[in-house]
């Protein structure tokens, strides 16, 4: 049966009516469609832009699809409806079209240098080997392969680069021969400029960029997740650090206190940014809204722009249409306007994905 909603559609002030056939959004009225909707502020679902359903609490991969549908449910029932999987150690393609799980961008596993990444997580490959892994890793995802750009190296004590410039940036060459658009991990400021200026698609946290990189990203359309809410976490890596690598301590410090700024100047430079978690592993899913407080609250973007990160922007970003004429019926329904109290979105009212009232 067809869904019918009356809502005010944000960003817009109006109250506007919509049908749901199916899957997909129209503004021609259906006669007998079911009104499962009156009133309320609506958006086309909630996106975190980076995620990993794939990694389970702690840092170790999953084990089953069950695991995956598990963490996928907790995104989606704090109005999550899409999804981008910045590299799992354990493939579920199987997941992509389930009815009850959010939509799903998929990397492949992480690419990452031998030794200097999380254990189990990342295929780790030398040099020489970097862009064929690359090439494999894109058939693995669905349009998506993440690189590992930078990690502490012990030998130096601080963070450096994964690789040589010109291993890094042939990687990026080799996702876009595949046809498919590649995400970094960065911390550093010398890994970050490397991967900006090769092209790369995203730039995962991201707390090394300068003003003349963030210039360069806009003009590129070169796109930030900043995943604030991790980088919050940089005083419990650093004081673990400490004792053995007081400089990357001091570092990793430095990069969390500056982040706020970082991300202002990018918002204010035009860099497409979208809300990213950065659960699995060290962060919980569920809490987009938190990333999304973050934003707006650290960073200083106002909430429709935050809302635009989170949800319509983001969507588009990822392929997947929002509330449009022929747009998938995704959406997420508010008492309030997220727009005078974005702790709104906290709390959805009604979620409906794929034409389907989930709550």
């Amino acid at each position: 049966m067809a869904l019918h909603v009356r809502c005010v559609l944000l960003p817009d002030d109006e109250v506007r009516d919509l049908w749901l056939v199916g899957d997909r959004v129209t503004f021609t009225p259906v006669p007998g469609a079911e009104t499962v909707v009156d009133g309320g502020f609506v958006l086309p679902g909630l996106v975190d832009a980076h995620c990993h359903i794939g990694i389970a609490r702690g840092g170790a991969p999953i084990t089953s699809l069950d695991q995956a549908r598990e963490l996928a449910h907790v995104d989606r029932d704090a109005g999550v409806l899409a999804i981008r999987d910045a590299g799992s150690p354990y493939p579920y393609p199987e997941l992509d079209d389930e009815p009850d799980l959010p939509r799903l961008a998929r990397a492949g596993q992480h690419v990452a240098p031998p030794k200097r990444y999380l254990r189990d997580i990342g295929v780790e490959v030398d040099a020489t080997d970097v862009a064929a892994t690359v090439a494999a890793q894109a058939r693995a995802g669905n349009g998506w392969v993440k690189l590992v750009g930078d990690w502490i190296d012990r030998g130096v004590g601080d963070l450096a680069p994964a690789w040589d410039a010109d291993t890094l940036t042939a990687a990026v060459q080799a996702a876009h021969k595949a046809g498919v658009r590649a995400a970094v991990h960065t911390f550093s400021e010398s890994a970050v400029e490397i991967m900006v200026r090769a092209g790369v698609d995203s730039v995962e946290h991201g707390t090394g960029l300068s003003l003349d990189l963030i210039d360069e990203m806009a003009r590129q359309g070169t796109a930030l997740v900043p995943t604030m809410i991790n980088i919050a976490t940089f005083g419990g890596i650093a004081e673990q650090a400490r004792g053995k690598f007081p400089g990357y301590a001091e570092h990793m410090l430095a990069l969390r206190d500056g982040f706020p700024e970082v991300v202002r100047a990018a918002h204010e430079a035009g860099v497409p940014i979208y809300v990213g978690t950065d659960a699995g592993g060290g962060i919980d899913h569920g809490l987009a809204a938190e990333e999304m407080l973050l934003l707006h609250e650290q960073a200083g973007m106002a909430p429709t722009d935050v809302l635009a990160a989170a949800s319509w922007g983001a969507r588009e970003w990822l392929g997947f249409p929002g509330l449009v004429e022929g747009g998938l019926a995704d959406l997420t329904v508010y008492p309030e306007d997220p727009r005078s109290d974005l702790r709104v979105v906290r709390a959805p009212s009604r979620t409906i994905l794929r034409g389907r009232v989930i709550r």
